[in-house]
């Protein structure tokens, strides 16, 4: 077996949370999609619109340029205007996966301790990658929850099913990216 990279692995964490959140997201009815679950909560609509807007930003020209660019407004990205359709918030949220991919794509063991910076802090790539990974990792956590919120007895498990553990503990072990 090959070796595995730091790099191939938070390149398939990173593939793996964009599955997760987007079998959730198709899981919710348009106007679902818009719905915030509680008063003072985020709605998937608001989630998506915040990550594609950090995916772009962070990601685009990776290397060579501040995370935090400066045409992005973090604020407005948890406002939806009449722009923000369900069409333009899930191609938004593309390009700014995209703009992930093939910033990592390219990188080699060697980028791992180049220098980028974030709002001005500089950063390791290692450190970065590592940021964003949690980063992303906890708002797929909120889309995944309020998906299933909305979607109540019709939801799909992402992962194992209730009740299902032993039967998926008989399988041989590896690892499966899900879904």
């Amino acid at each position: 077996m090959e070796k595995e990279t730091y790099l191939h692995l938070a390149l398939r964490e990173f593939k793996r949370m964009k599955a997760l959140a987007d079998g959730a997201v198709v899981q919710v009815t348009p106007d679902q999609f818009f719905t915030a679950p509680a008063e003072g909560d985020n709605s998937i609509a608001i989630i998506v619109k915040h990550v594609g807007g950090n995916l772009l930003s962070r990601w685009t020209d990776f290397l060579t340029t501040d995370g935090e660019k400066p045409g992005r407004n973090r604020d407005t990205e948890f406002e939806i205007g009449s722009d923000d359709t369900h069409a333009a918030l899930l191609q938004q949220w593309e390009m700014g996966w995209s703009a992930l991919f093939n910033a990592l794509d390219p990188l080699t063991d060697k980028d791992l301790d180049k220098t980028i910076s974030i709002r001005g802090e500089p950063l390791s790539v290692l450190q970065a990658i590592n940021r964003q990974l949690t980063h992303y990792s906890y708002h797929v956590g909120q889309i995944v929850y309020v998906a299933k919120h909305h979607a109540g007895n019709s939801w799909h498990s992402l992962s194992i099913p209730r009740g299902q553990s032993a039967q998926f503990n008989t399988k041989p072990a590896k690892y499966v990216e899900r879904p």
